[in-house]
This record gives structure tokens, C-alpha cells and sequence, in this order.
């Protein structure tokens, strides 16, 4: 029975696919390799790259013009800057993919001498130009996981293929993909010691086209997922087709877990004649999201990055980006962490993404977080607002000040601090979503727990900036009309500096909005 994957390169005998061929211009990438070009495939991790470039060398061979090869240099990164041992490493594995794909046997012997008679800085194209030398058909390499290699091993790299470029295609390969997660002209060649990059993207100056691969349209997902249907009989509701698509916004490997945690997964949904509902894709989300599955606790990692920072935090907050770089903003793009919308601004890449990015800077202040006995409950218990309320008043005065060092991104430590309290609140019986925008100046919070849906809009009172107050509430009325709620909280969290200690300024009375709701407007 094939299943949904989420580990490694697609198989057809194995796994549901979408054909991996379809989701770029195979005509575009024919017409260049006819052209003896030299290019580029990038795209995040876990988008599919590898099992294209495995289906482009397959359909190579078999139409018979070219040898393809594919060959991975993830593991030369070990040897870092050590250029000796990491050349090494590069010609034998290409050797051994050679034998592997195209059962060429005698590449191994001949990398092995390579090897033993040429020095490190000139192997690779030495191998390369006696092979494509003997070749009866024109070579066509492809390269994959090329950024994993940094300094001056990445750069050795790029100047040994730059340096056999015009032998090509009779004594160096007609063709070479390079494939990573980084389009090269963003890439900045740093020795391990130093800051200051060795170079650009120019160690590379004959790269003819840079191609991204894009997530699954809205057509393929829905392909993918009825696959499954085809296969089993079990449905999807059209309405859990809908949130898978809403929820990864085709994110490849988001889709697949998803889809594998309702099918597979989870006990209920392994039964083939219970259709797959909203309720199971909510399930599966909120597990993957609580588990820290790899590919969200990879993400979750590269929050730690100054450049990262450098972005997420003033995203976070609603504020403009004024310390992030081009190359920043870029890098995440790259990473599919952030996409352009249709206007052309930075939005985070899907709502799962959206809800991994604060829950894991909330991670720190949660774990510290005091034991709170759950006085917002009512006897039957279902949640009481006004008790809830009354219990985050006690806490923030009695626990904010300390817990507010505990925080990553100390910019927005007050926000991290507040949602660590309520997923303290939802822990097994609710959710909290949540909304930002660069520029808006504000992050936006849903609580849902039973029957109760609570909307909280957060602001930041600074140093030089009026107070927030009035632009909250006109705020919070365009979010909880689109909640369809007649009331909820305002938080603005006072960051001046020379104010009174937070369990003296720490405050609540209650607002009406511009649209006649009652807001209760928290300071603290």
C-alpha cells in the first residue's frame, strides 16, 4: 500500500506523488541543456528538489542523448574548510554515483587515481575532463545540496567547474545543475573564522538561469490528496481539502504530514470507510505542531540567527524592518520561511508557519512559568472570561518582570510572556491563533476554548511614540468584526523607559470602541 511521505525522495511504487517533472518547465530545462548551460535549482527544504533532479536524470538516460549522473556533496560538509579531504570526498562520491545510476564501474578506480596523482585544488576537474573525455555521450552532472558546503571548499567548488566551463561538452560536462537551497547569487562564501565573505556569487559567473522550485499549486495538492482516495475509497470532506490547502498553502512536505498523520496516524482515520473531516486535519496540525516534528523544529531553530531576528522579531511585533538587509529578507524567503504576497510585501510562508514562529519563542517563558492553578474555569468547566481576565492581572504583576528576561527576542518579550500564560489556559482544551503584519503595529490573539472565542489585540507603547490607545481600539474593531465577537481585550504593554515597576503600573478598566464595543483595555 503506498502512503503519504514525508522522508527523502518520492517513489512511485511507494508513495503518492505529483509528477515530479510537472512542476517545472521541462521544455525550459531540455532547451538549456541542449544549450550546454550551466544553471541553477533552488528552493527550500523539503520542497521536492531531489526527486526532480532524480526524474530529470532518470528521463535523460532514457531518452538516450545524454549520461546523466546525480550526486550529493552533503558529505564533504564534515570536512568544513579542510579542502584536502573535502575534494576527496566530492570525486569519490560522484564516481560512486555513477556506478550507481549509470553502472558505470569503472569510475570509482578512476577517481582513486585521480586522486592519488593530482592535487586537491584542480581533482575535481581533472576527473571531470577525463570522463567527459571518454564518454560516448555528453555528460550531464547534477550537483545537489551544494550550499551545505561554506568557505574556501565551496569556493574551490565553483572556481574548478568555472575553470572547465569552456572544455565543455567534449572534456568537461555538457551541463551542470547545481541544486541548494540558496539561489548563488545570495550566497556569501564565509571562511568558518572569518566575517568578511571571500567573495559572491561571481565565483560562478557562468550560470545561465537561476530556476526556483514552487510549492504545490492548489491543482496538485488536491491530485496528491486524492490519490489517496483512489487507492483506499476513503474520502476527504471538501471542507478538509480546503484547510489542508488553507492551512500549508501547498508547502510539499506540510501537505504530506498532514495528510499522513489523518490517513495513517492517527487511530480513527485508519479506518478507510470514516471520511477524513476538519476535525482529523486540526488534530494532525496541532500534533505536529506540539511534537516539534523535524522539519517545523528545523525552522524553529533558525529563529536563533541574527539575521533571522533581524526580520522575524519586527514581524512579529507589527513594526517595520529598519535593521534587516535585502540579503535578510532574502535568505528567508529562500529558507520558505517568509513569502511575497501578491503586493509584493513579506508575509509568513502558510498559517502553520505562522504558528510555529511565536509558539516556539514562547517556548522559554512557558517552561518557566509558575504553577497556576486554573481559577478562569467555571464549575462545569467551560471558560470564564471575567476570571480570566482577573487571573493574568495577578500573574503579569506578580511574574512578568522576571519571566521577561527569559525571552529570545527581548522586543517582543511581552507578547511571548502573554502567550505562554494562555496556551498555559488552552494546554488540552482550546486554541490560540494568531495574526501579524508588518507595519500594523500590533499582533492579534483568538482564543477559542469550548464556546467561548476570545479576541485580544496587543500594542507597544514606546519611548517618543504617543499612546496607543485610541489606534487599538479602532484596531480591535476591525478584528473582532471579522470574529463576529461585540467585545474582547486591548493589551497594551507600556515599554518606556523610567516607569513604575510592572506590578504598580499594571492596570484594567473598560473602553468603548468606536463601534459601541466594550473592550477591556489592560496596561501593563
Amino acid at each position: 500500500m503506498r502512503f503519504f511521505n514525508t522522508e527523502g525522495p518520492v517513489r512511485s511504487e511507494d508513495h503518492y506523488i505529483v509528477p515530479p517533472l510537472s512542476r517545472w518547465d521541462l521544455d525550459e530545462v531540455l532547451s538549456l541543456i541542449d544549450q550546454k548551460k550551466y544553471f541553477l535549482l533552488h528552493a527550500p527544504r523539503q520542497t521536492g528538489k531531489t526527486s526532480c533532479l532524480l526524474a530529470l536524470m532518470e528521463y535523460l538516460n532514457r531518452e538516450g542523448h545524454y549520461r546523466a549522473v546525480y550526486a550529493n556533496l552533503e558529505g564533504a560538509q564534515a570536512w568544513r574548510e579542510r579542502i584536502d579531504e573535502a575534494m576527496a570526498t566530492m570525486v569519490t562520491d560522484i564516481a560512486s554515483s555513477a556506478q550507481i545510476w549509470t553502472q558505470d564501474h569503472e569510475r570509482p578506480q578512476h577517481a582513486r587515481e585521480i586522486l592519488a596523482t593530482t592535487a586537491p585544488g584542480s581533482a575535481l576537474s581533472t576527473f571531470l575532463s577525463q570522463w567527459s573525455t571518454i564518454s560516448p555521450k555528453p555528460l550531464v552532472l547534477l550537483l545537489d545540496e551544494v550550499d551545505a558546503l561554506i568557505g574556501d571548499t565551496l569556493l574551490s567548488l565553483l572556481r574548478q567547474l568555472r575553470a572547465g566551463y569552456p572544455q565543455r561538452p567534449t572534456a568537461f560536462p555538457q551541463t551542470i545543475i547545481l541544486c541548494g537551497v540558496r539561489d548563488l547569487r545570495d550566497y556569501r562564501i564565509h571562511a568558518s573564522s572569518e566575517k568578511d565573505p571571500i567573495t559572491g556569487g561571481s565565483a560562478f559567473n557562468i550560470k545561465a538561469e537561476s530556476l526556483r522550485l514552487g510549492d504545490f499549486t492548489r491543482d496538485e495538492t488536491l491530485t496528491l490528496l486524492l490519490e489517496h482516495t483512489q487507492e483506499t475509497g476513503q474520502i476527504f470532506t471538501p471542507e478538509a481539502l480546503d484547510r489542508i490547502w488553507e492551512l500549508t498553502q501547498g508547502q510539499p512536505w506540510l501537505v504530506n504530514a498532514l495528510a499522513y498523520r489523518a490517513t495513517f496516524k492517527i487511530r480513527a482515520g485508519r479506518d478507510r470507510a470514516q471520511p477524513i473531516t476538519v476535525e482529523r486535519i486540526e488534530q494532525a496540525k496541532e500534533a505536529m505542531i506540539v511534537e516539534r516534528v523535524t522539519h517545523l523544529d528545523q525552522l524553529a531553530h533558525k529563529l536563533q540567527e541574527p539575521r533571522v531576528r533581524r526580520v522575524i522579531e519586527p514581524m512579529l511585533a507589527g513594526e517595520w524592518m529598519e535593521d534587516a538587509s535585502e540579503d535578510d529578507r532574502q535568505y528567508l524567503v529562500d529558507l520558505g520561511l517568509l513569502r511575497r504576497d501578491g503586493a509584493g510585501g513579506l508575509v509568513v510562508a502558510n498559517p502553520i508557519y505562522r504558528e510555529v514562529l511565536p509558539r516556539s519563542l514562547a517556548g522559554a517563558p512557558q517552561d518557566t512559568l509558575p504553577r497556576i492553578a486554573p481559577s478562569w474555569l467555571n464549575p462545569d468547566e467551560s471558560l470564564n472570561p471575567e476570571k480570566l481576565l482577573a487571573a493574568f492581572l495577578s500573574f503579569w504583576r506578580q511574574h512578568g518582570a522576571p519571566l521577561l528576561k527569559s525571552t529570545p527576542y527581548h522586543e517582543i518579550a511581552p507578547h511571548l510572556v502573554l502567550m505562554a500564560f494562555l496556551h498555559r489556559v488552552v494546554n488540552g482544551g482550546g486554541s490560540l491563533e494568531r495574526e501579524y503584519a508588518i507595519g500594523s503595529g500590533r499582533m492579534d490573539l483568538c482564543l477559542r476554548y469550548g464556546d467561548v472565542t476570545l479576541g485580544i489585540e496587543l500594542k507597544v507603547w514606546r519611548d517618543t511614540r504617543p499612546d496607543p490607545l485610541m489606534e487599538g481600539l479602532e484596531q480591535l474593531d476591525g478584528y473582532l468584526s471579522g470574529l463576529g465577537l461585540d467585545s474582547g481585550w486591548l493589551v497594551i504593554f507600556d515599554r518606556r523607559s523610567d516607569q513604575p515597576a510592572i506590578e504598580t503600573r499594571t492596570s484594567c478598566e473598560t473602553h468603548t470602541s468606536p463601534q459601541g464595543r466594550a473592550v477591556q483595555v489592560v496596561r501593563a
